[in-house]
Parts: structure tokens; C-alpha cells; sequence
């Protein structure tokens, strides 16, 4: 079975990394057999890195890569593909803009 990894950069995203996380889990993780969600926190300084370890905590297939400071969106793109384990990756956007299909 082939695993897909979500990798999804994250800056000043506490509250809707949470809303993108209910949105996926509502549409589409429960159709997946294996996957990984990658948030890479790009140096925030809010509570993105706090809700991030509450996902992982509650679900332990995300997991957390966090920059030492600001990067930039495409560095830290480049951080959760290095980091992806998956046999095929997909980026999403925090920002709600591209929502996970029904």
C-alpha cells in the first residue's frame, strides 16, 4: 500500500493550520490508508509551533519540523519534502485558499 505525505509550511498558522486540519481530516483522511502530515513551521513566533505538538498529540501520524528562523515559504517547502517519507508528496497552503476536495 502506497503512503501519501502532506507537507504543509506553516508561518504565524495557529489558527488555521487547525481549521486546515479539521478540514482534511473531515473530507479526506479517513479515505487514506497510510499517510503523514509535515508542517513546517517557518519561524513563527505566535502559538504555531503549541498547535502543531496538540495535533501530534492527538494524532501521531503529523509531525513537526521547525525552522530556526524565518526561511521563507519555499526553503521550507524544500525542508517537508526532504523530510517526506511518503511514496507520493502533496504541498498544501495553510491559508484555506485550496481546500481538500469532498
Amino acid at each position: 500500500m502506497s503512503k501519501l505525505s502532506i507537507v504543509v509550511p506553516v508561518y504565524y498558522s495557529a489558527d488555521t493550520l487547525m481549521l486546515l486540519y479539521q478540514d482534511m481530516k473531515e473530507k479526506i483522511l479517513g479515505k487514506l490508508g497510510d499517510y503523514e502530515i509535515v508542517f513546517v513551521d517557518d519561524g513563527s513566533g505566535d502559538g504555531t509551533v503549541a498547535a502543531v505538538r496538540r495535533l501530534r498529540e492527538e494524532d501521531g501520524r503529523v509531525h513537526l519540523l521547525s525552522l530556526s528562523r524565518n526561511f521563507g515559504k519555499e526553503a521550507a517547502m524544500y525542508a517537508g519534502l526532504e523530510h517526506a517519507g511518503g511514496d507520493y508528496v502533496v504541498v498544501m497552503d495553510v491559508d484555506l485558499g485550496h481546500l481538500p476536495p469532498m
